[in-house]
């Protein structure tokens, strides 16, 4: 069974670059951009409403990427969108939330319902962010419930740009790796393309 699956009449739309492990699992209404990449145990479930991640984002080991779905107690539900050159540390949560371009989100972090993480945020690991509050542009956030701490500098600013392209260059590894191996990591509806 391939880790890219639809549910229902909903399909993963992968751009051809993008890198999902086979041990990790996408299913249903889910679009990645180019050069992103899914790790190693990744949960991304996309079957009760939708998920977008960007371009060179990273969701990496163990993360778990999930929806609020519509319902009587919240009408339009929350989708999750995650925005480009985002890494999204190992164990974290994501759940019906929106993370903008630019962000780190640190390892076991966990972002509920309803938030929004604007640009170039950097969230410590083990912090939970509550649902609907948003976090500033250009802030640290750390705690439970996350609180701001500080302004990024300006050094830390380039490092989501850097973080990104470097795991453009490991995930570009790892499937050169996975092809000489005879795996090819392309889900089934890309590989059916060249039938």
């Amino acid at each position: 069974m391939s880790c890219v699956r639809n549910y229902l009449d909903l399909s993963p739309k992968l751009d051809s670059s993008v890198f999902v492990d086979p041990t990790a699992i996408v299913i249903g209404d889910v679009e990645i951009g180019a050069d992103s990449s899914i790790w190693p145990l990744v949960a991304i479930r996309g079957d009760m409403h939708r998920i977008r991640i960007g371009e060179r984002s990273s969701i990496q080991d163990g993360s778990v990427l999930h929806i609020t779905h519509a319902g009587p107690y919240n009408p339009d539900g929350f989708p999750l969108t995650i925005g480009s050159d985002v890494t999204v540390g190992h164990k974290a949560l994501l759940h019906g939330c929106t993370v903008k371009d630019r962000v780190l989100v640190g390892m076991g972090a966990i972002v509920m319902d309803g938030a929004v993480i604007e640009e170039e945020v950097i969230l410590a690991a083990g912090s939970v962010v509550p649902p609907g509050k948003v976090l500033e542009s250009g802030h640290m956030y750390r705690g439970s419930p996350a609180k701001k701490i500080r302004p990024i500098s300006d050094k830390e600013k380039t490092f989501f740009k850097y973080t990104a392209s470097n795991y453009v260059k490991l995930k570009n590894q790892h499937m050169d790796d996975l092809s000489k191996q005879g795996l090819d990591t392309r889900p089934d509806s890309l590989k059916n393309q060249d039938k």
